[in-house]
């Protein structure tokens, strides 16, 4: 389908072939999180970072992401768990919506490992059928942390891999899912899914370093990317970080040579008292 590669190729334009996503749509899922209180700001730091592409509702693009249209793509996600919700991602949009806002990829979350898991996957399914005929394609945030999974398994090799063949078996092109801790175990999971294979999230990682060395580590291990919101918009200069990271994923940047081009950045932005938070 031309228009899915189309739009792929804007997402993924690098002949690496890796991708480097950043959201800000957790204002419903997760309540008002530090960075979404001034999203526009949030936002156009982000943005100077050049990342691939930013996750976010379809009220915020339309509000605040104008002035980046045609400059970083855009993902438009379609569902959402909620504080109130937890276990089960409910649809808010769709790919038609998508489409009119030039979005370059939907985002659709899903949880399995619960007693809903069968319907969850049927949304899945359907929403991904509806935007592959509109040459749209798919980033799935698929997670098992259903109410049969506990809270270690939710980060077990078995438990991941399941979730994200889950969404390769139903033609997903990009699966978001949690990292397993390893390069060595999430190589694994990476193996056994024939599909674009992402990480979601830093915010177990309790500082810049390991959340630095956890970057490194998902690119060694195979993966095409990572994509990241809370541990990003949380960070003191959080353009400085996103220069970083692209650096890191894109030109494989080791973790001495990123900690201190981090480390020159924040320099750079504080002596022009600029993009810090």
């Amino acid at each position: 389908m031309i228009g899915k590669e189309v739009r792929m190729n804007r997402l993924i334009p690098g002949e690496d072939g890796k991708y480097f996503g950043l959201t800000v749509d957790h204002a419903i899922a997760r309540g008002m999180v530090k960075g979404l209180d001034i999203i526009d700001d949030t936002i156009a730091k982000m943005a100077a970072g050049n990342p691939n592409a930013i996750t976010m509702h379809k009220g915020i693009a339309e509000k605040c992401f104008a002035r980046f249209a045609g400059k970083i793509p855009l993902v438009l996600k379609l569902t959402t768990f909620g504080v109130y919700h937890y276990e089960e991602d409910i649809q808010v949009a769709d790919v038609e919506e998508a489409v009119c806002m030039g979005a370059d990829a939907v985002s659709v979350g899903c949880i399995v490992g619960g007693d809903n898991q069968n319907s969850q996957l049927v949304q899945l399914g359907r929403i991904t059928k509806e935007a592959h005929k509109y040459g749209m394609p798919v980033i799935s945030h698929i997670y098992p942390r259903g109410n049969h999974i506990t809270r270690p398994d939710q980060y077990s090799v078995e438990s991941v891999t399941y979730a994200a063949r889950a969404a390769a078996e139903l033609g997903v092109d990009l699966v978001k899912t949690n990292y397993t801790g390893t390069a060595e175990s999430f190589a694994r999971v990476v193996q056994a899914v024939p599909t674009r294979v992402a990480i979601a999230g830093g915010m177990k990682c309790s500082n810049v370093d390991e959340f630095l060395q956890q970057t490194r580590d998902v690119m060694d291990s195979g993966a095409v990317g990572v994509t990241y919101g809370r541990f990003v918009m949380h960070y003191p200069d959080v353009t400085a970080l996103v220069l970083t990271l692209n650096k890191m994923i894109h030109d494989g940047l080791s973790l001495k040579e990123s900690r201190e081009l981090l480390e020159h950045l924040e320099n750079k932005h504080k002596e022009a008292g600029e993009h810090v938070s």
